[in-house]
């Protein structure tokens, strides 16, 4: 088992997904120390599972939050957690397998070298995954690389990610949004907004079937809607911000 690290922790947001998550919990625990999982009012047993599996490992910790309130909102309960708890940066990592834990030494090395920057995973998708899924992410990838103005966001839905904890944490207790789907999106061009960084790394992405345990709470429509409000709001937001933002991509010398 990996040495703890006492500024950058692995957080998995959790909702239903059954023995996936102590699937997930087990490989991450593998490459890193901590884990953090905040199950967002599971109701299929899995809570009581980690509860358990944490007795025994000191380097898992559970949140279990009363009712399902939505991944962005289950990422700023442990964000506080971990803000509090003396954490610089948190990876975010999806409990349903289909992030690499293999990947999370690079990552956090990465943020670890540059921890002014986030380290944002670029998906390498497998021939099997769903073409509809692939390409129709490639819409929300351009309105979030149009809303910074291309400042380098290779992916803006893939979980899978190391954040800066007080600057993202920052930015959601000052919004009423980023609760749910839209969450991944949001941070990260508000983030960028906020001058930070984006390190894009590859990081291979599996899409399991239902034989394999796969989980998706993904509702095509309610989930596309919910992200084209996301980014008519960014887009408002950016349309503001677009003067600061071209200045900012100025040479230094040119901004006098």
């Amino acid at each position: 088992m990996p040495a703890a690290s006492r500024s950058h922790l692995v957080l998995i947001p959790s909702f239903n997904t059954g023995a996936k998550v102590l699937e997930t919990v087990t490989e991450a625990r593998q490459y890193w120390k901590p884990v953090w999982v905040v199950v967002d009012g599971s109701t299929d047993g899995s809570a009581k599972a980690l509860l358990e599996r944490q007795e025994s490992d000191p380097g898992l910790r559970v949140f279990v939050l009363p009712s399902n309130l939505g991944k962005g909102a289950a990422v700023l309960h442990g964000l506080r957690e971990a803000v509090a708890a003396g954490f610089t940066h948190v990876l975010t990592m999806d409990a349903d397998g289909q992030h690499p834990a293999a990947r999370l030494p690079a990552f956090m090395h990465a943020s670890q070298r540059t921890p002014e920057a986030m380290i944002l995973g670029k998906p390498v998708f497998d021939p099997d995954a769903p073409k509809l899924r692939v390409n129709g992410r490639k819409i929300s990838n351009w309105w979030a690389n149009l809303e910074t103005l291309w400042a380098g966001i290779d992916d803006s839905l893939f979980g899978f990610r190391v954040y800066p904890a007080r600057a993202l944490l920052g930015i959601m207790s000052a919004s009423r949004w980023m609760r749910r789907f839209d969450f991944d999106v949001e941070a990260a061009v508000r983030l960028v907004w906020s001058g930070i960084q984006p390190i894009n790394i590859d990081a291979p992405v599996r899409y399991l079937s239902a034989e394999q345990g796969g989980v998706s709470h993904f509702q095509y429509m309610r989930d596309n809607a919910l992200l084209t409000w996301m980014h008519m709001r960014l887009l408002a937001g950016f349309v503001v911000r677009l003067p600061f933002l071209a200045w900012r991509r100025l040479p230094t010398a040119s901004r006098d």
